[in-house]
């Protein structure tokens, strides 16, 4: 019998295929559009030749079973399950799978999921559901739903097998949520619980901070940045379990993955860090009896943040990581010295549609209620992990809810829910109606985490890191004010909405958002997450406050900007743009004169500007305002020049005097201008404060010079706004987005002024303060170098 897999070029050729599309250079292709692109791949076997049959790609034991796999009666489910795991293992990387093995546990990927959907509907004619297969991944287990559900079939003839089922345009419709779980994975959930009955018993750790710590998933987002806050804020040696091959090839991993998150990698982290090649899905973790035995000796704490974090795979294919790697942890914990175990559970194990309350002691949701895998099995873990209490161990559950990016780097999530929904909301502009969004930055979860572990009074209680909620309303206001006004509408439109723009504008980067939103038990995940209540932390507050550290604060838009300014370099979301309907705006009006170089200005020169916001995200950021407007001058052209691009910044490089002057820059103009000739010019000008008395005026005259483009300056004089329209256009003229409500136009207006009147009030402080700086320097001698002077 051929070996499915014994081609590697055909695996390589394979992987490329499914590489190219997980990337994204598939265009962010849609379930659909993906299985035809797979389709188109697969047409030809790796050395050119036409597939003939779907016989010349099945393994023989498949035939030789006859393939009654076409049946519906009396159908022979091993031999399916065979069919099922031959053809599973070729989208593998060992090229292999076991009918009992889970096809993502074995290294398979989502890319690879929709592989095996579309070999299985072109070689064996059997159709089976993508979300069946993230469901269950097991051949065996898709085997029996697809003989349980499928019509009756003629027979083929004997050794034949049946051909493809034909294809008719899929046209998506919105599936039906479930909206109980599955009986099958009730069962398995009330089996995994009962394991924890199976732990040794244990007494109580020694009530000190640790000083061995095991922690799982410092690859991850959140574990790599609690790896760096339990070195910076405790003594311990770390010892981190990375699944890899060997240690040279974990010791890689976890630098690439510190590293991706703008977190360090210096000799003095790897002194203080051993990294053990594992692998949290096996008996021990995957380490020798010897590595296991000096552990549970050895270590002084437990900490396990590895999960699999994946809102489409079921119950059946999440468990071994997230249940059973748990079990495993709960087990290495009670062995030989006792220790705590501080598990990171999710404030997913409330995502029960209806529910509410989800305080730090409230009732967890009803297991039948959650229909999300990833849901199912983190409430799994954490009812077991209460069980294993019952043994003496101490267990401390740390619940985050969604987690934001760093408030400082801005490193992120990509594969973060909540990331995946602000880069949606802020590329299109529109916003689905939620009560609360429970979410924090990852470097708060971090730090409060570490704290927990840190301090053995805080240790065996419930945590929700969950930061202040936000709502519907600091949501939107927080993106108004960013200058991107969005639009609120019902879930169901939304997502119609969105996973529109995303068939009509890919981003490979937000490719997972559109699975989710196609998924029935993931969108029952969503509407549990938007619907749900605020979750409530009085425990968590209590110890943050005890403890000194930064107390939790919404997840707002300055806590958001750095890491939106990355998910824009990303290509996830859209900053506003100059383009883009002004944010805030008013005009102003100088008039005075210029003439050539060095000669008297004599010439009449007037500005009609028109100064704009694209947000206030531009503000603080760049400093900077745009200029629209007309420019008169007969000195220039007959004609007013029209600015075609036109910016204005605010203290520039904060009002450091040029060349050690007395001048400081207030305000900067950069003119680009086009005649009536289409001629080209361009215009610089300057307000300078100085340590005068005509403080009025020096906000007001604008000092400038004009010239070609490309050509040096020839004409040079100053402009000067009127005393009687600085009042009556800029700042009773101020105008805001006629979409905000009147409450934010006035907070707009306001936070304008206030942000521009401390700016100028700085700006014409500088050369007094440096002038009466000069006045008190009442030294007798002076210095050598003044000597000089």
């Amino acid at each position: 019998m051929r070996e499915v897999n014994e081609d590697a070029p055909a695996y390589a050729g394979q992987r490329a295929t499914a590489e190219t599309i997980e990337r994204g250079d598939g265009g962010g292709l849609s379930v659909d559009a993906l299985l035809a692109k797979v389709r188109t791949a697969t047409a030809s076997t790796p050395n050119g030749t036409d597939v003939a049959s779907p016989a010349a790609v099945v393994p023989d034991a498949v035939l030789d079973v006859g393939l009654n796999v076409g049946l519906n009666v009396g159908p022979d489910v091993e031999g399916l399950a065979a069919a099922i795991a031959a053809a599973a293992g070729r989208h593998l990387p060992e090229g292999h799978l076991s009918p009992d093995a889970d096809f993502f546990d074995a290294g398979g990927t989502s890319v690879g999921a929709v592989e095996l959907v579309a070999t299985l509907e072109d070689e064996l004619g059997i159709e089976i559901a993508l979300d069946d297969v993230f469901t269950d991944a097991r051949p065996t287990s898709l085997a029996h739903r697809w003989l349980s559900t499928a019509g009756t079939r003629p027979a083929p003839a004997p050794g034949v097998l049946p051909a493809p089922a034909s294809r008719t345009p899929r046209t998506p419709v919105t599936p039906a949520p479930y909206s109980t779980a599955r009986p099958e994975d009730l069962e398995q959930i009330l089996e995994d619980l009962a394991l924890a009955d199976r732990l040794p018993w244990t007494g109580d750790p020694e009530p000190v901070p640790p000083r061995r710590i095991l922690l799982t998933g410092a690859t991850g987002f959140l574990g790599s940045h609690i790896l760096l806050d339990l070195l910076r804020h405790s003594d311990a040696h770390v010892y981190c379990l990375v699944r890899a091959a060997d240690e040279e090839a974990a010791v890689e991993r976890l630098g690439e993955a510190l590293k991706s998150y703008e977190l360090p990698w210096s000799s003095e982290v790897r002194r203080r860090v051993t990294v053990l090649p594992g692998d949290i899905r096996r008996p021990q973790l995957g380490l020798s009896d010897e590595l296991w035995t000096t552990l549970t000796h050895e270590l002084d704490s437990v900490v396990g943040v590895a999960a699999a974090v994946d809102f489409l795979r079921g119950y059946q294919s999440l468990r071994q990581s997230n249940v059973i790697g748990s079990l495993t942890l709960a087990e290495l914990a009670a062995t030989g010295r006792p220790k705590p175990l501080h598990h990171i559970s999710s404030i997913a194990v409330f995502n029960e549609v209806g529910i509410t309350a989800m305080g730090e002691d409230d009732p967890l949701a009803h297991v039948d209620r959650l229909v999300a895998g990833y849901d199912q099995t983190k409430w799994a873990a954490e009812v077991a992990l209460r069980r294993a209490r019952d043994h003496g161990l101490i267990v401390t559950a740390l619940r985050p809810g969604g987690i934001g990016g760093h408030t400082r780097t801005g490193a992120y999530n990509p594969q973060d829910l909540s990331s995946g929904l602000i880069s949606a909301f802020g590329r299109f502009r529109t916003v689905p109606a939620f009560n609360h969004l429970n979410a924090a930055p990852v470097d708060w979860v971090s730090r409060v985490a570490v704290a927990v572990i840190c301090e053995p009074d805080a240790w065996g209680y419930d945590y929700n890191l969950t930061g202040v909620p936000n709502t519907l309303d600091d949501v939107v206001r927080d993106m108004a004010l960013g200058g991107m006004h969005v639009r609120v509408q019902d879930w169901d439109e939304w997502r119609t909405h969105a996973l529109a723009r995303l068939d009509a504008e890919p981003v490979p980067e937000l490719a997972f958002l559109a699975r989710v939103l196609q998924s029935p038990t993931a969108l029952k995940l969503c509407e549990a997450t938007l619907k749900g209540p605020a979750a409530a932390a009085e425990r968590t507050a209590a110890l943050v406050e005890a403890l000194g550290l930064r107390p939790a604060a919404r997840y707002d838009a300055q806590a958001q900007l750095r890491t939106f300014e990355r998910l824009a370099e990303d290509g996830l979301a859209r900053l506003p743009h100059k383009d883009d309907q002004p944010y805030l705006w008013f005009s102003e009006t100088t008039e005075g004169g210029v003439g050539p170089v060095g000669a008297p200005a004599d010439t009449p020169c007037s500005m009609a500007l028109t100064l704009s916001l694209a947000s206030m995200y531009q503000l603080v950021k760049e400093r900077r305002v745009d200029v629209t407007g007309e420019l008169a001058c007969a000195a220039v052209h007959s004609e007013p020049l029209v600015v075609e691009r036109g910016d204005v910044w605010i203290r520039p490089e904060e009002g450091i005097p040029q060349r050690h002057g007395t001048r400081h820059r207030l305000l900067s103009y950069r003119l680009m201008l086009r005649d009536a000739d289409g001629g080209r010019w361009w215009l610089e000008g300057h307000k300078y404060a100085r340590a005068r008395r005509d403080v009025w005026r020096q906000t007001r005259a604008l000092t400038v010079e004009i010239g070609r483009e490309g050509a040096p300056a020839a004409l040079a004089g100053e402009l000067v706004v009127p005393a009687d329209s600085y009042l009556r256009d800029q700042i009773d003229g101020i105008k805001v987005d006629p979409r905000l409500t009147s409450q934010e136009k006035r907070a707009a207006k306001l936070t304008w002024l206030a942000w521009f009147g401390l700016e100028m009030g700085r700006g014409l402080l500088g050369p007094f303060a440096r002038a009466a700086a000069d006045l008190l320097d009442l030294r007798r001698t002076p210095t050598p170098s003044e000597h000089h002077r």
